[in-house]
């Protein structure tokens, strides 16, 4: 009778004592970020190369803006030094009281409000009627109507300068306010912004009131529109700022001083030596007086602005 065969099991490597609360991970679980490792000390290396970089961006833009600030408070003697100065040896204000005397600064700055207040307003209802349609709406040459948007936004706008001045002339609108305003009441880039931000909106919602009985018009202003505030909020930033600075069309749509905007009214009167008397001072707090209100504006609704541009166009 043959010997029965036996097997053993293979020989096993040697193991420790068992660990009470587990067994432990990889080696590298129990870093974190910072811990000294070589790839976290060139992360910060890199961050702090940029935050310098961004810095010496904000100051060579900034630098301007603070110069014409500062400007407008020093002394004739401080603004004609060599070396230039920056901080005023000796805060004044007679460059202020020297401009209101010799220039009507509050109508000129009615002037320009009361324009971009009209194009901002006008902008923000028919550019966000015509998004709306060109997005939610389907109608015949749809398509057609924002292939006319695009192609809008690729002419120039100093190729329209002529046959705006001659249909103004025509219809008798030159020296008026209703002149500087209509040209610009709906602009290509207002239609497109709008378009883009309403497709966000969820046909569901729509559709649901629909059903329930709602009209267009009720959709469009209870529904829609308070879902694109950011978008809103984006577009009054940059039709503000653009109608504000706005000064080749009120130049030329404007003969009578007493319709200048505040920007046509600065540069005439710094280029009449009789006027301006070369006073850089008067200049920079002309130059100021325009900058404040946009300022203002973006302070107020720059969280919406930033909030819009990072959120346009998704779907």
């Amino acid at each position: 009778m043959s010997a029965a065969r036996t097997t053993t099991p293979p020989p096993s490597a040697p193991t420790g004592p068992e660990d009470p609360k587990g067994p432990k991970g990889p080696a590298w679980a129990g870093l974190k970020p910072g811990d000294g490792t070589p790839t976290s000390s060139g992360g910060r290396l890199r961050k702090s190369g940029v935050y310098v970089l961004l810095s010496i961006g904000l100051l060579v833009m900034a630098a301007p803006f603070l110069w014409m600030g500062l400007s407008a408070f020093k002394t004739d003697r401080d603004l004609t030094a060599n070396p230039p100065v920056w901080i005023p040896s000796e805060w004044t204000f007679e460059h202020f009281g020297e401009l209101l005397d010799r220039l009507d600064i509050s109508l000129y700055f009615f002037n320009s409000l009361t324009v971009a207040v009209l194009v901002t307003t006008s902008n923000l209802v028919f550019c966000s009627m015509l998004g709306y349609a060109l997005a939610k709406l389907r109608f015949g040459g749809r398509n057609k109507v924002f292939a006319l948007v695009l192609g809008a936004l690729m002419v120039p706008g100093n190729l329209m300068l002529l046959p705006l001045f001659v249909l103004m002339s025509k219809l008798q609108l030159i020296d008026s306010y209703a002149g500087l305003m209509l040209p610009f009441a709906a602009q290509a880039f207002g239609v497109f912004l709008m378009r883009q931000f309403m497709q966000s909106i969820p046909d569901e919602l729509l559709e649901a009131a629909r059903i329930d009985g709602a009209r267009e018009w009720y959709i469009f202003w209870r529904i829609a529109m308070p879902l694109v505030k950011p978008a809103l909020a984006t577009l009054s930033i940059l039709i503000f700022l653009g109608s504000w600075n706005n000064f080749v069309w009120p130049l030329i749509a404007t003969n009578d001083p007493e319709k200048y905007t505040l920007p046509v009214a600065l540069a005439t009167f710094a280029t009449d030596p009789n006027q301006s008397g070369g006073s850089n001072g008067m200049l920079m707090v002309g130059s100021l007086l325009i900058i404040l209100p946009v300022l203002l504006v973006f302070i107020v609704l720059q969280r919406h602005f930033t909030q819009g541009l990072a959120t346009t166009g998704m779907k």
